[in-house]
């Protein structure tokens, strides 16, 4: 038995758990602080696109799933705390359908996969709203947003639309065993799609390729979704973050930066590996990725409970300026100089990392890299100004995040922002750039469980000199030596 045949009995062992949806909406009303009302959530309709009868690609609503684990289109759910009693409503079959877009579980099937106290049809949904609001007069009516309100007659309930998003969030953050073991397995198919590119990397002629294999490696085992849409950017197109293309040729270019995860039980990984097509590092290549390299390992070495990303982030920034100085990219200064005028952001324009879960930038609400009072300022201000204070996100035991420190060398916006800008321009070496184009970006990126006293790294995808002897030991390209 190969590792890949152990990957596929472990998910078929996993699609007989049930998610803890109890557990979770419980979870939920404790950060409410409450004893009483109704929490109601809509799962995610079923529409097609404008102007043709094609389907939308459907997603669950995350909130919903969370408290749910439903994943069955035109869904309700209502909690009512009191009771300690989780309804789910699902549509009707609707016999002339069936044939054309097969049929939904039954109320009876319904009961058997989902954690729920009861299940009734959407058509009793209304009908059991009112009965709650005769029965609970003074109670409330919790839901997401204002537009989700129920269409009846509410007389006198109070409806917040304030509290429950953020408190969703606020447990999302910290996952359980299942999430864990989720996100685990995710990244275990993640790591044999991201080898198996690595094995035919030198039998490939275009980015669409690699993108073509990760999918194709997914399904296999099981996974048609991807946690988000395969950044499979070469040579120049590495230094464009969400580069989505995919489509561009490989030859005569140097580096791939693959940023692919798939999914499991709806919770994403998040991977990324950047590695040179013919197996061997330029000098200039070399040079970056032992610089990225450094960043990560000394970020991940340093996570614990209580630990500021806000302050990993700006340790990166120094590591930045460090590096690309004795490099001879950047001169005419010291590390603080550069700093205060920001002109690492022109070569690590992003933010070191972020929660992992139910979406791949988890919880966007509770953004961990969060400085101020928002994420975006994180980009505003210089980052030799980014003073650490209590004020910002903490890690604690349970978040799964990622660590995924990067260095770009992206023509455009550093022509746009940076060379032609004095106060960034002076200490911009433009001589020695000129050979770093080509290296395009390196990134690397992991998703990391923080524990009691340390971290867990939950992902296996090869790096470093184990990714190069995989595609040195890889297939060729018929013709190459």
């Amino acid at each position: 038995m190969d590792c890949f045949d152990n990957i596929r009995i472990q998910l078929e062992l996993s699609r007989s758990e049930k998610y803890p949806a109890k557990q979770h909406v419980r979870r939920v009303v404790k950060e409410l602080g409450i004893q009483d009302g109704l929490i109601y959530l809509l799962g995610q309709y079923a529409f097609t696109l404008e102007d043709s009868d094609m389907p939308k690609t459907w997603r669950q609503r995350r909130y919903f799933y969370y408290c749910s684990g439903v994943d069955v289109p035109n869904s309700c759910l209502t909690y009512n705390i009191s009771e300690d009693k989780l309804t789910l409503y699902i549509p009707e079959i609707h016999p002339e359908r069936v044939v054309w877009e097969g049929r939904p579980p039954t109320i009876k099937e319904a009961e058997e996969m989902f954690d729920v106290d009861s299940v009734r049809h959407n058509g009793q949904l209304f009908g059991d709203l009112q009965d709650w609001q005769r029965t609970y007069v003074h109670d409330t009516l919790y839901i997401l947003h204002k537009d989700q309100i129920p269409d009846l007659d509410l007389g006198a309930v109070n409806v917040d639309n304030e509290k429950l998003l953020p408190a969703i969030d606020r447990c999302r953050v910290v996952k359980d065993e299942y999430e864990i073991e989720q996100i685990r397995k995710a990244n275990a198919i993640s790591a044999s799609a991201h080898r198996a590119v690595l094995r035919n990397i030198r039998t490939f002629k275009n980015e669409a390729d690699i993108h073509g294999l990760f999918v194709n490696v997914s399904i296999s085992h099981g996974q048609a979704k991807q946690a988000y849409n395969p950044i499979a950017g070469s040579g120049e197109n590495a230094g464009v973050l969400h580069y989505s293309k995919n489509d561009e040729p490989l030859k005569n270019r140097q580096l791939v930066c693959l940023d692919a995860g798939a999914a499991h039980g709806k919770y994403a990984s998040d991977v990324t590996r950047t590695f040179p097509i013919s197996g061997y590092l330029s000098k200039e290549a070399s040079d970056i990725y032992s610089l990225v390299e450094m960043m990560q390992e000394s970020c991940i070495e340093a996570l614990k409970p209580g630990v500021k990303m806000i302050d990993l982030h700006i340790h990166c920034h120094k590591l930045v300026a460090q590096g690309l100085l004795n490099l001879g990219i950047f001169h005419n200064g010291f590390v603080e100089d550069i700093l205060k005028a920001g002109t690492t952001r022109g070569f690590y324009p992003h933010g070191l990392g972020h929660h992992v879960g139910l979406e791949t930038h988890d919880t966007n609400g509770i953004p961990i890299m969060r400085y101020g009072k928002s994420y975006k300022s994180l980009f505003q201000t210089p980052a030799l100004n980014l003073l650490s204070s209590d004020e910002q996100p903490k890690l604690e035991e349970g978040m799964v995040i990622t660590i995924e420190p990067g260095v770009y060398f992206n023509r455009y916006e550093l022509n746009r922002a940076y060379l032609k800008e004095p106060k960034h321009a002076r200490y911009i070496n433009e001589d020695v750039l000129e050979r770093y184009w080509a290296v395009g970006g390196v990134r690397i990126e992991d998703n990391l469980l923080i524990t009691a006293d340390g971290y867990a790294n939950l992902t296996t995808a090869p790096k470093g000199e184990e990714a190069l002897k995989l595609i040195r030991a890889g297939l060729e390209r018929p013709g190459d030596s």
